[in-house]
């Protein structure tokens, strides 16, 4: 048998494990050595298939069994997943497969009947699946389980993950063994993982946070997963009493905060309440301590680097920080994209180093040679600065950034003074270009329309009172709802086409 760092360490010692690795809605489960089972009858389809180390496995579905299965199976064949979001349009779709040029597709019967219609190369092969009733054009049961693992490096790719795109085209970052093995094994231990937990896994799966945080940190431990396909206020009431850990990102939080069946008896069994993919507001994380008694742990990372920092387990948890370095992680605030380091309270650019960073984006050497300094930092795009106590704290994206006037405003020091007003929901500050000062910025916010005249005229009295007048937004715009991809982070690009 073969080996590989995530095989040897996440695989290997659960291949006999009887215990419950998945836990549906309806109270049914699968266990480590069901699901691993599964697993190495797909990886002995890949082998019966030619499919070769190197090779891309493209998985656009709904969220199932099949999608964490097909991941494992990559593991043990060496080959490369690609994992899209289901909702992708056949268009966008089309971009993926074209950039990463898979040699196997997984998806719905629709989703194959459209790519059929692709001009697609003539080794893609596509399988069809349904969540409900596994694959459709074979029974996958009919295949023995692999023997023959794949020997595979460490600094070999296992996983294609694109980023949002919200700037232009998507970029595929190429993940290596190393650098999701690495980044899980600190997790465990900074966040005290055990095999006790039971963790609530509302988040999808062709993301960093719902795939390699939680399912990697689940296989190094041995814990247990509630599986829902998505988040559900009722279902997540229904399973907190039997939990120890939530993942989720601050949607969860706001809804949660919001209903008034969340209290502290409720989630008293809950060890750790983590929050992650975007920022959550002073006021939320006081509200959910005032309802809960817990304090939310914020953490920061981003589809190149995995996770960077994280508040601490045992210490304080600073809210509007994202924490400290994890362990062998190097974060510095520079000025611009250079090396010169700026001092504590400085705003400027993160940059991180570390093994859970990755090595390039496929196919794209200029964003590669943008991307990284000449001593292999990561430019990270987002601006902060760090603390007294060396905690991390986001000021927002470089491309967020207003420049007016000449002067620099940080959308994110504005959106806190709105988000702490009580009747306000959540806000978005953006730049509108402006012929005289480049930029102007304009704040957009989702209220109960019953205190909009009150609300407005409050924020104009807390713009005066805290702001410089450049960074006082020229005009403050209402809409229902702000629009966010699929991890909760608003989208800025689309509120400028909406207001």
């Amino acid at each position: 048998m073969g080996h590989s760092l995530l095989f040897d360490n996440l695989i290997k010692p659960h291949i006999l494990n009887k215990d419950p690795f998945l836990i549906f809605r309806d109270g049914s489960s699968v266990s480590y050595q069901e699901f691993f089972s599964l697993s190495k009858k797909i990886s002995q389809f890949f082998v019966e298939n030619h499919i070769s180390q190197g090779d891309r496995v493209l998985f656009q579905l709904e969220k199932s069994i099949y999608g964490l299965a097909i991941y494992a199976a990559c593991i043990m064949t060496g080959t490369i997943y690609v994992p899209l979001n289901d909702q992708y349009t056949l268009e966008e779709t089309k971009y993926f497969i074209n950039d990463s040029d898979p040699k196997f597709i997984f998806c719905n019967s629709n989703r194959a009947k459209e790519i059929k219609k692709l001009n697609l190369k003539k080794d893609t092969s596509i399988y069809e699946i349904d969540p409900i009733n596994g694959f459709l054009k074979f029974n996958i049961d009919e295949f023995k389980e692999l023997e023959d693992i794949q020997t595979v490096n460490s600094d070999e790719i296992i996983s294609f993950l694109y980023t949002s795109g919200t700037t232009g085209k998507s970029k595929a970052v190429t993940l290596s063994h190393n650098n999701l093995y690495s980044n899980a094994i600190s997790l465990k231990k900074y966040w005290h993982i055990q095999k006790s937990d039971r963790l609530i896994h509302m988040l999808p799966i062709f993301h960093t946070h719902g795939l390699f945080v939680a399912i990697n940190t689940a296989f190094l431990s041995g814990l247990s997963l509630y599986f829902f396909k998505k988040f559900s206020l009722s279902d997540l009431v229904e399973v907190l009493p039997k939990s120890t850990l939530l993942m989720g990102v601050p949607t969860y939080y706001k809804r949660m905060n919001e209903s008034p069946l969340i209290n502290k008896e409720l989630t008293s069994k809950i060890r750790l309440f983590i929050s992650g993919s975007a920022p959550l507001s002073s006021v939320d994380h006081q509200e959910f301590y005032q309802k809960t008694g817990h304090t939310i742990l914020e953490r920061y990372g981003m589809t190149e680097t995995n996770m960077n920092t994280s508040n601490p387990y045992e210490g304080e948890r600073k809210p509007g920080s994202v924490g400290l370095p994890l362990p062998n992680v190097q974060i510095r605030i520079t000025k611009s994209n250079s090396k010169i380091p700026l001092p504590s309270k400085e705003v400027g650019m993160i940059q991180v180093k570390g093994p859970n960073v990755f090595n390039s984006y496929w196919n794209n050497n200029q964003a590669n040679q943008e991307s990284f300094t000449e001593d292999g930092f990561f430019i990270t795009g987002d601006l902060g600065y760090i603390d007294q106590d060396g905690y991390l704290h986001i000021s927002g994206r470089e491309k967020d950034l207003i420049i007016s006037g000449g002067f620099n405003i940080y959308p994110k020091e504005i959106e806190d003074l709105i988000n702490n007003h009580p009747n306000v929901k959540e806000s978005a500050v953006i730049g509108r270009k402006d012929e005289d000062l480049g930029e102007v910025p304009i704040a957009v916010i989702v209220v109960d329309m019953k205190f909009k005249d009150q609300v407005l005229t409050d924020l104009k009295n807390i713009f005066q009172q805290n702001l410089a007048k450049f960074k006082v937004p020229r005009e403050t715009k209402i809409l229902d709802e702000l629009p966010k991809n699929a991890m909760g982070k608003i989208q800025k690009n689309i509120i400028l086409t909406l207001i």
